[in-house]
């Protein structure tokens, strides 16, 4: 079943583009690197930070040690720009290391999409900024998607 599509496919309109992107955020506030990574093709090629990914095997491997030293994470991502098969989104993110220190990771990722709605390349670039936890921002329960009504990055000011 993991080679059915995954809706909604390209050509993106607006309404497809914004639940493609809400789609990824909620799987990615899940923290599930076995069910994250099967939105990915086989061969989906990755660029994240200085780290290059290729194929889902990858991808779930980098997802554990992710989620591993980047504890309590929540994830709020935006769309940017969108085209044929691509959809480019900034996000930010709020997690704490082993440490207690908290940051808030900002970047910006393409995605690229084949005809069955499976990302097949993703390029992201982020920076780490070291917040107070009294800064933090996103206080929806762990594990949980965004709250419809928590603010959007925009109405942050982020």
């Amino acid at each position: 079943m993991t080679d059915a599509p995954r809706p909604p496919l390209p050509p993106f309109d607006m309404k497809g583009a914004l639940l493609k992107v809400r789609k990824a955020e909620d799987a990615w506030n899940a923290r599930d690197p076995e069910k994250v990574s099967l939105a990915y093709s086989e061969g989906s090629e990755w660029r994240n930070r200085s780290e290059f990914l290729k194929g889902r095997e990858q991808i779930k491997a980098f997802l554990h040690r992710k989620w591993s030293r980047e504890l309590d994470y929540r994830l709020c991502k935006e769309l940017w720009a969108f085209g044929e098969n691509r959809i480019a989104v900034r996000f930010a993110y709020e997690w704490h290391d082993d440490s207690g220190q908290w940051y808030r990771s900002y970047g910006n990722e393409n995605w690229e999409f084949d005809r069955q709605g499976f990302m097949s390349r993703r390029i992201a670039s982020i920076n780490d900024l070291v917040i107070a936890e009294s800064d933090r921002l996103f206080h929806w329960p762990a594990l949980q998607p965004r709250p419809e009504s928590h603010a959007s990055l925009s109405e942050m000011g982020l």
